[in-house]
């Protein structure tokens, strides 16, 4: 009986501790009024294509990413992006996004203080089904302009930003719900 309680206290401490140290940080999660401010667009006007997008709670209170992705002016991009302090996520090893979409492919980007490049992770959607996406650290690969480029080791906790994009000539009309955004 001695072994069967030592094991059992030995399980409680073990969570207890996981509960503890665990490095969960909501960074977005609209219901609960956290991350929802200072979001902007960003779409491929700035380079002369003509793609368009919108943010928005929708009336659950999810954040509603949606528009129109065009392959004209050499166009091909729409993205969100909000900038926050990276500082709390110095212990995390992933990101967990829960998310409805409709079958495209996005791009889960972060921005280091300091750094020119922007560190992504891709993630399928399945249309119309919730999905909870974990991505971990060591799956954000640098870019610039949209193509791979070598940059300063990922430090998750210099992000100064972070945001989704659709490109990769996704032509056509978008929409991602986002309930929540985490880090692990």
């Amino acid at each position: 009986m001695l072994v069967l309680k030592n094991k059992f206290y030995l399980i409680v401490c073990l969570l207890f501790q996981t509960m503890i140290f665990s490095q969960n940080v909501t960074l977005v999660d609209a219901s609960n009024n956290i991350g929802i401010d200072k979001w902007g667009i960003v779409n491929d006007g700035v380079m002369g294509g003509i793609s368009q997008s919108n943010i928005y709670l929708n009336e659950i209170n999810n954040i509603i990413f949606s528009g129109n992705v065009s392959l004209e002016n050499n166009g091909g991009f729409a993205s969100i992006r909000r900038g926050f302090d990276g500082s709390q996520l110095k212990e995390s090893s992933a990101f967990l996004l829960r998310v409805k979409g409709d079958g495209n492919i996005y791009k889960f980007r972060l921005t280091m203080k300091g750094s020119y490049a922007n560190y992504s992770a891709d993630f399928k959607t399945t249309k119309d089904q919730w999905m909870d996406i974990e991505i971990p650290i060591e799956n954000f690969k640098p870019y610039y302009f949209g193509r791979s480029i070598r940059a300063p080791k990922f430090k998750v906790h210099k992000v100064n930003s972070m945001g989704i994009l659709i490109s990769d000539k996704q032509e056509g009309d978008f929409v991602l719900e986002i309930e929540y955004i985490k880090s692990l």
